[in-house]
């Protein structure tokens, strides 16, 4: 699996596409069975799916993010919401300039909460700029692949995080998925308190019901769904 895209100069040039495709993820704990880069994978798994049906300008990550709430786990490393939303408002200028004004973030990690306000504030003079998946982009792609749990419950290396791994990247898989289940509750406080305080895996969800034929399902669904989001910035493919 190769998560940098590998398009030339001249591939570019001769495509001409009008909207660029950035994918954000994050460098966390995903309990002991799942990558510190798992975050990042998805998104570009998600982010090469989406360049395989329609004609996008297909970006490398940004690999780390705002994952503050993991910093209990060992390996974690987060930048600050300032950072991402300076990284992502630089690339979006940049793409501007070399004449692609329209930009889609495809974001792996739910901590991400700032990508909301780059989207919001981009689309005041008209729109440009979309973030995918949204929750009910989600919600279609579980229940298109048959997954048993909800979003919710299912927050974090859980059956639709280590279904879409199996799928496209099995070799990111550890042994241990099979027995880690956890209900993390409610989780008020989460961001106040952190993960530590709803788990001592890091996991939240239930990644025993995780298969491959999901995750290649729930991509599937995902890729479908791109679609409402050119047709919202008035792109065709």
């Amino acid at each position: 699996m190769h998560l940098l895209p590998t398009t030339t100069s001249s591939d570019v040039q001769e495509e001409q596409p009008s909207l660029a495709i950035l994918p954000v993820g994050s460098f966390e704990q995903h309990g002991r069975y799942l990558p510190l880069i798992t975050d990042t994978a998805i998104a570009c798994i998600i982010s090469q799916e989406i360049a395989s049906t329609y004609s996008v300008h297909l970006l490398p990550p940004i690999t780390m993010s705002c994952s503050h709430e993991h910093a209990a786990f060992p390996g974690t490393v987060s930048i600050s919401a300032k950072t991402l939303y300076a990284m992502a408002d630089d690339i979006r200028a940049s793409l501007a300039r070399s004449g692609i004004h329209k930009l889609v973030i495809v974001n792996g990690h739910g901590g991400n909460y700032v990508l909301s306000n780059i989207v919001q504030e981009a689309n005041v003079d008209g729109p440009a700029v979309s973030l995918f998946p949204l929750g009910a982009d989600w919600d279609r792609a579980r229940g298109h692949g048959g997954l048993v749990s909800d979003r919710h419950a299912d927050m974090h290396a859980g059956e639709i995080e280590t279904s879409i791994l199996l799928h496209a990247a099995p070799e990111l898989v550890r042994d241990g998925f099979a027995d880690t289940d956890h209900d993390g509750g409610s989780r008020p406080f989460l961001l106040v308190q952190g993960m530590s305080a709803y788990t001592e895996t890091g996991v939240i969800g239930f990644p025993s019901h995780a298969t491959a034929a999901k995750g290649k399902a729930v991509l599937a669904s995902l890729a479908d769904s791109f679609a409402g989001h050119l047709e919202i910035l008035g792109l065709s493919d």
